[in-house]
């Protein structure tokens, strides 16, 4: 069956980018509420770039760690918003606010060392089974943003879950990313921050589009296996 790969943008800060993302055909557009982040925006500045999103666009919330109260005034300022947790929040947690949400997994970056337990993610998953999608990211130093790939060869071959890849993603590797994991998972979205960006929280909107292009071009070649 022909699957099509759905599209978050995230760490956006700013009007334009929005505008790009949307025109460029992105499902869902991510607002990181981290504050050492340099991609965050509070959540007043994540409601006044939601509010320019059309129906069936999806925002996103991005938390890691964050008090009970910064995720309730969040989900107030954004009503609509998918929740993603991308710290160290257990299954309790991230359901304990009644939202939908994804629960990001930090993947090695490669083979774990002899002796070393390896990330275990059907088990992750199993944990997490409550959770619209399990977002891949790399195992880097902070929470996401960091531009690293982890070797999409050493994922399981049969993840019973909805999977975002991220980390590292760039219109340059998407298709190859996707055409790897695809076959993993129950179905397959991407992610992109850093490989669409002229600076952190800076986005171009013709990496947007040669993003988005990449990914539409892995579709028809899945599809066409």
């Amino acid at each position: 069956m022909n699957q099509r790969t759905r599209i978050k943008i995230c760490g956006l800060t700013r009007e334009a980018d929005v505008e790009a993302a949307v025109a460029a055909g992105a499902d869902a557009i991510g607002f990181v509420l981290y504050a050492p982040s340099p991609r965050y925006v509070s959540a007043a500045r994540a409601a006044e770039l939601a509010a320019r999103l059309p129906p069936f666009v999806t925002p996103v919330l991005l938390f890691v760690n964050a008090s009970p109260a910064q995720v309730v005034e969040g989900c107030a300022m954004v009503p609509a918003a998918l929740l993603q947790f991308h710290g160290d929040e257990t299954p309790a947690e991230c359901l304990g606010h009644g939202r939908p949400f994804v629960r990001a997994a930090r993947i090695p970056l490669g083979i774990p060392a002899p002796g070393e337990p390896g990330f275990d993610l059907v088990n992750y998953a199993a944990s997490f089974n409550a959770a619209q999608a399990i977002l891949l990211d790399a195992h880097v130093e902070g929470f996401g943003g960091g531009g690293k790939t982890f070797n999409w060869s050493l994922l399981p071959p049969n993840v019973n879950a909805h999977l975002v890849l991220s980390g590292g993603l760039t219109p340059a590797n998407v298709t190859d990313g996707i055409l790897q994991v695809r076959p993993r998972c129950t179905t397959l979205a991407v992610d992109v921050s850093s490989g669409v960006e002229v600076s952190k929280g800076i986005k171009s909107a013709d990496k947007i589009n040669q993003f988005v292009a990449a990914v539409r071009a892995a579709d028809q070649q899945f599809a066409s296996n």
